[in-house]
């Protein structure tokens, strides 16, 4: 399954000579432009299995690169070196050295699940793009990407309490991604929640960033997720070969 685009081949890999002629014919500029010849050595075996073995990645094997998860990315939209179904065809086929070439605008996906809904096979690209964020960070290629930090502070709120308080979670979430709390937009957000909002529903928002209210009976369902989520990251770490 090659891909054989232009938009894809990396700078340094193309050739162009501003003059060249062969056989009495002028080739010059655009007309001798040659995609340097390399030979990939170095394949990883196991990429395909280890992003298969996290959460999202598990249909990644279905992929028949027809391309309608790029095709109707948001975030491709706006960069097209965001490329979701080249990213599956690196792995699968093994070039880690080529994905790690992304590693820092694999996380950017924004979740919006267009890229799923398109999908004719139910790869399921959303998932398979935060297996790969996930995968970077297990395997210490990348730091935790703002994405992570937000999943990890409203996964760790809900396992708490069996609730969630929007205000507990953006101050968790600013402090964990060295943000201030004082932003324009959220001073904004708040004076039209004050302008706009009954009072009651006011005090009950406040009431809840002092008092953490938790869901009833939330203590065995607690344990049995905390349980889970334990085994879940050890059998993760087990697929890719990493230390406890």
């Amino acid at each position: 399954m090659p891909i054989h685009e232009k938009s894809l081949i990396r700078p340094e890999n193309l050739q162009v000579h501003e003059k060249l002629e062969l056989e009495g014919v002028d080739v010059s500029g655009h007309w001798s432009t040659f995609i340097e010849f390399r030979v990939v050595t170095d394949y990883d075996e196991n990429l395909e299995d280890e992003i298969a073995a996290l959460p999202g990645g598990e249909f990644i094997h279905r992929c028949w690169q027809c391309g309608s998860c790029t095709n109707s990315c948001t975030v491709n939209a706006i960069n097209p070196e965001f490329n979701p179904r080249f990213w599956i065809y690196l792995v699968r086929v093994g070039m880690t050295d080529e994905l790690l070439r992304d590693k820092d605008i694999i996380w950017q996906c924004v979740s919006c699940n267009k890229c799923t809904y398109a999908c004719p096979r139910d790869v399921f690209p959303e998932g398979v793009m935060k297996a790969l964020s996930h995968w970077l960070e297990l395997k210490g290629h990348t730091p935790k990407s703002p994405s992570t930090h937000f999943d990890e502070v409203f996964a760790e709120q809900v396992f708490a309490t069996g609730k969630i308080e929007e205000g507990r979670t953006v101050r968790a979430f600013f402090g964990r991604t060295g943000q201030a709390l004082m932003q324009d937009w959220l001073v904004e957000m708040v004076k039209r929640m004050f302008r706009g909002l009954p009072v009651k529903l006011l005090l009950t928002m406040g009431l809840a960033t002092v008092i953490r209210p938790k869901t009833r009976g939330w203590g065995k369902a607690r344990a049995a997720i905390a349980e889970h989520v334990a085994e879940q990251k050890a059998a993760e770490r087990k697929a890719l070969g990493i230390a406890r």
